[in-house]
C-alpha cells in the first residue's frame, strides 16, 4: 500500500506589520475592539509589488529545503489560493516557472479558506494513485487586495502569507484520512461577489461578511468535519495530539477545540499575529509549530478549515 507523508514544511511573511493601532487611528475601532472580539493583534500586508506567487515561491524553498530535496525532485504542484497573480495562468504554473521546474502537472485549488486542505486531500489521492511520487502543496494569499479597508468589520480581520509542505510516497501511513463537502447555497454568508468583463468591475470587487452567520456555521461544521475525519481513520479524539483548524478567529477555534473536547493546550493559534490568511492560514501555523520544535515527528495533527463557498473539510495526518 502506498501512502503520502508530510517531508518538509514551509511558510513565508511579506515583511510589512500591521498593527490594531494603525486601524484605529482612522477608524472607528480600537485595539482592544479587535482583540476583543477575534484575538488578533496583527497582520503581515504584502508589498504591491508582491503577488501570491512570490510568496508561495517563498515558502516552498523553505518547505524544500527542510525535506532534503531540490525543485526538480518534485513532480505535482497544487497551489491553494482565492487570490490568483492572473486570472490565468494558474499561480501554481507561476510558481512552477519560479522554482525553475518543468513539465510536472501544476494548478490552482480555489475552495477560499478550505484550499489548503482541499489541496492536500488531492495530493494525497495522486499519490495513492501512483500519479505522482512527490508533491508541493501551498496555501498564499495576498487578501489586502480585496478588502474594502473603510469596513471595520472585515479590514481588520485579514492578512497576506504563504504555507507550503512537500508530500512524499511511503509505505507508512502519514495521512490518515480526509473529508471535504461544500454547499453553494450558503454563498451570501461569505462572498467577493464581482469579475471582470470588457474591463469592467461587474458587481464588488470586495469581501463581504455576515460575520454572525458565518461564526454558527463554521462552529457546527468544523466539529462535524473534525468528527467524520477521526472516525474515517479508525481513531477516536483522544489520538489526536495537535487541533489546528483555520485561523479566522480566536472565537471560532476555542469553541471548535470545547466542542471536540479537546483541552486548549492542544489547539493551534497563531490568528493573534498572522490575522486570518485564508488558504495559507493552516500550513503557516502548522509551520511554525513545527520549527519550535512544538509538534514533532510522531505526533497526529488534525487540520480542518470552513470557508466561503461554503466550503470544508479536515484531513488527520501523523508527522
Amino acid at each position: 500500500m502506498i501512502y503520502s507523508r508530510i517531508a518538509g514544511t514551509g511558510s513565508y511573511l511579506p515583511p510589512r506589520v500591521m498593527t490594531n493601532a494603525e486601524f484605529a487611528a482612522r477608524l472607528d475601532t480600537s485595539d482592544a475592539w479587535i482583540r476583543e472580539r477575534t484575538g488578533i493583534v496583527q497582520r503581515h500586508i504584502a508589498e504591491k509589488s508582491q503577488a501570491s506567487s512570490d510568496l508561495a515561491l517563498e515558502a516552498s524553498r523553505r518547505a524544500i529545503d527542510a525535506a532534503g530535496l531540490e525543485p526538480n525532485d518534485i513532480d505535482l504542484i497544487i497551489v491553494a489560493t482565492s487570490t490568483p497573480d492572473y486570472i490565468f495562468p494558474s499561480t501554481a504554473c507561476l510558481l512552477q516557472a519560479k522554482l525553475g521546474v518543468k513539465g510536472c502537472p501544476a494548478f490552482d485549488v480555489q475552495a477560499v479558506c478550505s484550499g489548503f486542505v482541499y489541496a492536500l486531500a488531492t495530493a494525497d489521492s495522486f499519490i495513492k494513485n501512483k500519479m505522482a511520487k512527490t508533491a508541493l502543496v501551498v496555501g498564499a494569499e495576498v487578501f489586502s487586495r480585496i478588502l474594502d479597508w473603510n469596513d471595520r468589520g472585515t479590514c481588520v480581520l485579514f492578512g497576506d502569507g504563504a504555507g507550503a509542505v512537500v508530500l512524499c510516497s511511503s509505505e507508512k501511513p502519514g495521512i490518515h484520512a480526509s473529508v471535504l463537502h461544500a454547499d453553494g447555497s450558503q454563498v451570501d454568508l461569505l462572498s467577493v461577489p464581482g469579475n471582470v468583463c470588457g474591463g469592467a468591475i461587474v458587481g464588488s470587487p470586495f469581501l463581504q461578511m455576515n460575520g454572525q452567520g458565518v461564526f454558527k456555521f463554521a462552529v457546527r461544521v468544523l466539529e462535524e468535519a473534525a468528527r467524520e475525519t477521526v472516525a474515517a481513520a479508525g481513531m477516536q479524539m483522544s489520538d489526536v495530539d495537535w487541533l489546528i483548524p483555520h485561523q479566522a478567529n480566536v472565537r471560532i477555534l476555542e469553541a471548535t477545540a470545547r466542542r471536540l473536547g479537546l483541552p486548549p493546550e492542544k489547539l493551534v493559534v497563531t490568528v493573534d499575529h498572522h490575522g486570518n490568511t485564508s488558504a495559507a492560514s493552516i500550513p503557516l501555523a502548522l509551520d511554525e509549530f513545527v520549527r519550535a520544535g512544538r509538534i514533532r515527528p510522531g505526533q497526529r495533527v488534525l487540520m480542518e478549515g470552513v470557508g466561503g463557498g461554503f466550503t470544508w473539510g479536515a484531513s488527520l495526518v501523523t508527522l
